[in-house]
């Protein structure tokens, strides 16, 4: 699995790589070959202390591992992060799936493209288009900031021993996000997320109980000036009736 995701992601040999959670290394000693430096950020010392001596070993000395938690890392550290634009890889834990990605989209300068593994359930939260069930809030940030782009699905029996959940791998590109943007983006996420704030209930009431400086009217207006039948729930909206929805909320002001 782990030769089908490096070759999937594509990095070429000049490229940069920091790689999240390299564990034991099955995608560091795989990619080590074929990309210039890799930046491998390691929680666990033990695991941490077993990967050097693996490298050791090999011979490899285009890796430099690091000891800590990724969501502590500063990315404007230039002992390991240098002026070029890096590629990311990793095996994501579902439990800071979602605030891993919130800082790749913070630090996105940074970096060109991402290949993560997520859980299949949160990948497909990530990747939603409107109208389904897991298109949310999330949905609309994340595709906002980069074009995702699902690669290959992971089913549990890949792996030993079997989890419980299917996996996915996606690609987030940063260099190709949605090609409109948000006149204010903190204005912008304030906007989707009180959008979704209460999923069941319709847009208009939604933005009603979020959106506490307008009135009634006003958000009466603002859809009216989007097309956007109030009556219509959050996950039906695509991102630019979002961008356009904020827009118009903005001009309020």
């Amino acid at each position: 699995m782990g030769r089908k995701m490096v070759s999937l992601a594509g990095f070429k040999g000049s490229d940069h790589i920091l790689e999240i959670g390299p564990g034991l290394g099955a995608l560091t000693l795989l990619l080590a070959g074929s990309v210039h430096k890799i930046i491998a950020v390691e929680k666990d010392p033990l695991l941490a202390a077993k990967l050097q001596k693996q490298l050791d070993i090999e011979g490899i000395h285009n890796v430099t591992l690091v000891t800590g938690d990724i969501l502590r890392l500063d990315f404007g550290d230039r002992r390991f992060f240098g002026e070029k634009s890096m590629g990311v890889i990793g095996n994501l834990p579902y439990n800071i799936s979602s605030p891993i990605l919130e800082k790749l989209i913070q630090n996105r300068e940074s970096f060109h493209r991402a290949v993560l593994m997520f859980q299949a359930e949160f990948a497909k939260r990530v990747s939603a288009s409107p109208g389904g069930r897991e298109y949310g809030a999330m949905s609309v940030l994340i595709q906002y900031f980069a074009r995702v782009s699902p690669l290959l699905e992971v089913p549990r029996e890949a792996f030993f021993p079997v989890p419980k959940v299917d996996s996915m791998v996606l690609e987030l590109d940063f260099k190709r996000p949605y090609p409109h943007k948000a006149l204010d983006e903190a204005s912008f996420k304030r906007t989707v997320k009180g959008a979704f704030s209460h999923r069941r209930k319709t847009l208009m009431n939604s933005l009603k109980g979020s959106l506490t400086a307008l009135s009634k009217g006003e958000i009466l207006e603002v859809l009216e000036r989007c097309s956007i039948d109030p009556g219509k729930r959050a996950e039906t909206l695509s991102i630019q009736d979002f961008l356009n929805l904020n827009e118009a909320i903005t001009s309020l002001s």
